[in-house]
């Protein structure tokens, strides 16, 4: 599969990586077996980057990453993982969208230096690996004073030492991140993970966050391509983010579908190769909880879109 520079940073992916919040029981159960062996058939694809994080399952997906890439060699892929959020036991701050966590443990959020350092410690021993590559600071605007300064001391001190390659912001908000660039500059993150602000049905990342990184030299890497999953299977009860689809964002779904079917182009393949049409963005992130669907969607990325279709998309969500 294609590798591509991260910018600033000198990391180099797939363009192409599986994010592993959907193994760690994103809105239903993952039986182990099933998350390794979907990590196996994304290595087997040739994906070499996965990303992961403490609060995914409260510790379940970084404990099947290890499991699934602790026999690899491990110069070999690019491990993504997060700081913000320590997993302990009675954690305050649940969340819903887990279907089966560890019972007794929960989050708590932690941008303190200390905290940042700790977590790092705790996502090494439940990886079982010897690095992690890129870290981003989880949804600073939680705590963005304390995100922006503490935390980001803390990996750039990581970043110095040797023990990450990059640090990174992993934000649904394309404001916050592009408020996070501004107060560090050119001496800041290298790499921006962004989820759902760059997509078929939103496009606000271009507003401010894209250019902005453009200039410094930061890349971003887009998620949450399929909005929640919407854009794969909108129906009621489907796993995706939305408890009740609003009709303005159901009625675009629907325009969508007809501008794909004019063009014989499968809408999920749209929506992956997206993002990859702007020159910040030189990889993305997909989820997949069976080795069947990353099998599926990486074929779409390939999947040829001739040029009038892309000129022929709605300029929505700016």
């Amino acid at each position: 599969m294609e590798s591509v520079e991260l910018g600033r940073s000198g990391v180099r992916v797939t363009r192409l990586g599986l994010g592993l919040a959907s193994i760690g029981g994103l809105f239903s159960p993952v039986p182990t077996e099933q998350a390794v062996a979907t990590i196996e058939r994304a290595w087997e694809l040739g994906i070499r980057l996965f990303d992961t994080a403490p609060v995914y399952g409260y510790g379940r997906s970084e404990h099947r990453a290890g499991v699934a890439l602790g026999n690899k060699f491990r110069d070999e892929f690019v491990l993504c993982s997060k700081v913000g959020r320590l997993i302990e036991r009675d954690g305050p701050d649940t969340q819903a969208i887990w279907a089966d966590p560890p019972p007794g443990f929960g989050p708590r959020l932690d941008y303190s230096f200390a905290g940042v350092m700790r977590s790092v410690e705790q996502s090494l021993d439940r990886l079982g690996l010897d690095r992690i590559d890129v870290l981003h600071i989880h949804d600073p605007d939680l705590d963005f004073e304390r995100a922006s300064t503490e935390a980001f001391k803390a990996l750039a001190q990581l970043r110095s030492e040797g023990t990450i390659r990059a640090v990174s912001l992993g934000v649904n908000h394309a404001d916050v991140a592009a408020r996070f660039l501004r107060v560090h500059g050119a001496d800041g993150p290298d790499i921006v993970l962004l989820a759902g602000r760059y997509t078929l049905l939103d496009r606000t990342g271009a507003d401010e966050l894209l250019p902005l990184c453009e200039s410094l030299g930061v890349s971003v890497l887009a998620a949450g391509v399929f909005q929640s999953g919407v854009l794969l299977d909108p129906t009621p009860g489907a796993p995706h983010g939305y408890r009740e689809i609003p009709p303005e964002l159901s009625n675009r779904i629907t325009d969508l579908r007809r501008l794909c079917d004019l063009y014989d182009v499968p809408l999920p393949a749209a929506a992956m190769q997206f993002p990859l049409t702007h020159p910040a963005i030189p990889a993305i992130l997909v989820g997949a909880r069976t080795p069947a669907e990353i099998t599926e969607t990486s074929t779409l990325l390939t999947h040829p879109i001739p040029p009038d279709f892309w000129h022929s998309l709605p300029s929505w969500g700016r």
